[in-house]
């Protein structure tokens, strides 16, 4: 056994005086077990290929190639997820002030999308009224938030943007779950909850007061 010891510990000061130890500074060049990790072969962007006749490395996409992701349209621009606009954060670009309002038109299509995916990610937890009272109290989530909460009422449409995507205390976030436009849709249907909770009688169109109950 101790010849056995002996050849390890020689073993393992052969490796060490050869490779070094981890974060250590040598002269000496690496040693490359599979060089081509290191070195592959590839063309680099915007850089003359002799293969293609016309010369270039760079070639366009082929027929039938979908993009991994594709603009959002607000307003006049194209807004594509990587850049830093309000729909893509839910901040004022350059700062860390939420945005106010939601950037996306508020149309029937987006208030009909929005209670979809609301009724799919939101309602188990904060119920079909938005009270917080769905069906996981239950089974002991207790502490869920009211999004008739005046304090909630009273949060920028970027902040419940924020919310939603990083989530808050209990709340996971679901940006790996809810796409950016259903996020601001959800949000559109959650300002609709909160009118239909909060708001008053002055403020309900005339045509429509004597429809509402006594």
């Amino acid at each position: 056994m101790r010849y056995f010891f002996a050849l390890f510990a020689l073993v393992v000061v052969a490796v060490v005086s050869i490779a070094g130890f981890r974060g250590g500074f040598s002269r000496r060049p690496p040693i490359e077990i599979f060089s081509d990790m290191d070195r592959q072969p590839k063309v680099r962007p915007q850089t003359r290929n002799d293969f293609f006749a016309d010369k270039s490395g760079s070639r366009p996409p082929i027929e039938g190639t979908i993009a991994r992701t594709t603009p959002l349209k607000v307003g006049a621009a194209s807004v594509y997820a990587f850049e830093e606009h309000a729909v893509n954060t839910g901040l004022v670009p350059g700062t860390t002030n939420f945005v106010e309002l939601n950037p996306l038109p508020i149309t029937a299509e987006l208030m009909a999308r929005g209670q979809e995916r609301y009724q799919i990610s939101c309602l188990p937890c904060h119920g079909p009224q938005g009270d917080g009272k769905g069906i996981t109290t239950k089974y002991g989530m207790v502490v869920i938030g009211n999004l008739h909460d005046p304090r909630i009422a009273r949060m920028p449409d970027g902040e419940l943007f924020n919310t939603i995507s990083h989530g808050k205390n209990l709340m996971q976030g679901y940006a790996a779950n809810i796409a950016i436009p259903d996020r601001w849709a959800i949000i559109a249907y959650v300002r609709a909850l909160q009118l239909s909770h909060l708001a008053s009688l002055e403020e309900v169109p005339a045509e429509y007061r004597a429809a509402l109950p006594q």
